[in-house]
């Protein structure tokens, strides 16, 4: 087990495939893609040093995200299969250089047909992808919430939180606005999370945005890492490319960011990751020790009788995206009734 060591969010520009005219064209690109990664990966842990042993890359670095296309086309066109020659190609880059490599992708499941996933992974140094998170709260995407029951069967809890253990401690992830979930972070830190991997695209604004305050309290709350890696834009894309532009950053078990990034492509967010310092806070007795002090069965009936936005509405897989935007409308119309809002 190691103790210490340096983990790197670089913050990379995601390349749209949205504009490709076709599935090939897509698959080049999403290729390139890779490989200018591993180009800038090496030369980053080049400056860093070789204890670097973790890297991740923002959300949508692959494909950018979809731009009215539907389920069924963007599947087709940017949708990775479980056992993809990218996933390959990275778990390459990985082996090259002895790192954790970890990152986010749109991902289909052949127990899903019609349906894709938005897929955070990591990939350890032999190559194997050793973690697999499907992102449960998406406003425009599939989730594992839209078919609950099937997806517990085929992979139960341990497949919807997973957390995997691992030489540079216990690695979970969360895509992008998930951040602001609470109960997403505080059910990986109960599995054993120590660090939880963010790659995300979002604005970036010189004050705190909802998110940066959020991956603040994830990371106090639960006593874990938090490192975020958010896009340097998105090229190729319909969308100003500096939307979602800069303000990668690591913060500690304490809540304090270790470092942060400006805009534009940069490995300027590295820190070390003391795994040995954040297991003596979290056996210390005190106020500060947060994770020991949860008392969650005051909150289990409040959650029980709780039915906001419904699962297994997308149990058949037939359905556009449509969909998931009514389903919020109805949900917001049943909390009225209830005069919760």
């Amino acid at each position: 087990m190691i103790e210490s060591f340096r983990a790197l969010a670089l913050q990379v520009t995601a390349s749209a495939v949205n504009r490709t005219r076709n599935q090939a064209e897509a698959r080049s690109q999403m290729q390139e893609t890779v490989d200018r990664i591993g180009v800038q990966i090496a030369a980053s842990l080049a400056f860093i040093g070789s204890d670097c042993r973790l890297v991740l890359l923002p959300e949508y670095v692959l494909t950018g995200f979809p731009m009215g296309e539907s389920l069924a086309d963007w599947a087709e066109k940017a949708c990775l299969e479980m056992s993809d020659p990218l996933y390959e190609s990275l778990g390459q880059i990985a082996q090259k250089h002895r790192i954790f490599l970890a990152g986010n992708a749109y991902e289909l499941d052949p127990n899903f047909p019609g349906l894709y996933f938005q897929t955070c992974f990591a990939i350890d140094p032999t190559g194997a992808i050793v973690l697999r998170y499907r992102r449960l709260n998406s406003m425009f995407a599939p989730t594992p919430h839209d078919v609950w029951d099937r997806y517990l069967d085929c992979y139960g809890l341990e497949g919807v939180f997973p957390v995997v253990k691992t030489e540079i401690g216990n690695l979970a992830a969360v895509a992008s606005d998930e951040i602001l979930f609470p109960e997403v972070g505080r059910c990986l830190a109960l599995r054993g999370a120590e660090i939880l991997l963010h790659p995300t695209s979002e604005i970036f604004s010189p004050g705190r945005s909802p998110k940066d305050v959020a991956k603040i309290a994830r990371a106090v709350e639960n006593s874990v890492y938090v490192i975020s890696a958010n896009t340097a834009g998105i090229a190729n894309s319909a969308i100003p490319g500096a939307s979602t532009d800069g303000g990668s950053q690591i913060v500690d078990y304490r809540g304090l960011i270790l470092a942060e990034t400006g805009a534009g492509e940069s490995m300027a967010a590295f820190a070390e990751i003391d795994l040995a310092s954040l297991r003596r806070f979290r056996r210390r007795p005190g106020l500060n020790n947060l994770l020991a002090r949860q008392r969650p069965e005051l909150y289990v009936e409040c959650y029980r009788q709780s039915r906001i936005y419904p699962p297994n509405t997308m149990l058949e897989g037939k359905v556009e995206r449509q969909h998931l935007i009514q389903t919020q409308r109805e949900t917001i119309e049943h909390l009225a009734e209830l005069g919760v809002i």
